[in-house]
């Protein structure tokens, strides 16, 4: 849950997701779900020459299980609530471990 948490607060930022099949795929995050699946919009390929037919695409569906990165700018990333909510996670499987 922690990463559905997270990518919620990218929503209509600027992602480029990687895919299992070496495809990079630059766009704006619409939304996510709960199995880490990707809407984006107005999107473009970093290697248009090797895929043209993507030149045509403007929204995407991305399955989660394709995923192999999702590369985000810097400033758009809360350090301080990602560990907060990292912590407040560990301390609740720990719990429940036990």
């Amino acid at each position: 849950m922690l990463f559905f948490s997270f990518f919620k607060t990218l929503v209509d930022q600027e992602v480029t997701v990687e895919l299992k099949n070496d495809i990079e795929i630059k766009g704006t995050l619409k939304s996510v779900d709960q199995f880490l699946n990707l809407k984006l919009d107005n999107i473009s390929c970093a290697n248009e020459s090797k895929y043209p037919h993507l030149k045509s695409v403007k929204n995407l569906f991305i399955r989660g299980s394709t995923v192999r990165y999702v590369h985000m700018n810097a400033n758009s990333v809360d350090c301080t609530l990602l560990q907060d909510a990292s912590r407040r996670e560990a301390m609740v499987q720990a719990q429940t471990s036990k």
